[in-house]
């Protein structure tokens, strides 16, 4: 594949991160790359329909009903399948931990 005036894709990229460079400056671009970094961050965590680390904290209090509850293991990958709720909060905290969305009580 070849662009305009016979420029390369790889060619064509080079000459896009020196305009970028010149355009920023090289103490910018660190602050870029990392708001660059972070909007990934937030778009694949919000299209894995990943939880929050405050339903896991509403949970380990008891503040959610039993569906809430149920829908929260299942996106953890926990059976919830006829388990007492007491049990289901303990293995859904544990989990969590697990993954680092809540830090453990010790």
């Amino acid at each position: 594949m070849s662009l305009p005036f016979g420029i390369q894709p790889t060619e064509a990229l080079i000459i896009l991160l020196v305009i970028i460079l010149l355009i920023w400056g090289p103490t910018k671009l660190p602050q870029l790359a990392r708001a660059i970094g972070k909007a990934f961050y937030e778009f694949r965590r919000a299209s894995q329909g990943l939880i929050e680390d405050e339903d896991v904290r509403k949970v380990r209090e008891g503040k959610v009903d039993d569906e809430t509850l149920r829908k929260i293991a299942e996106r953890l990958g926990i059976d919830a399948e006829g388990k007492p709720r007491e049990k289901l909060i303990e293995e859904i905290v544990r989990e969590a931990e697990k993954r680092g969305l809540l830090e453990s009580k010790a």
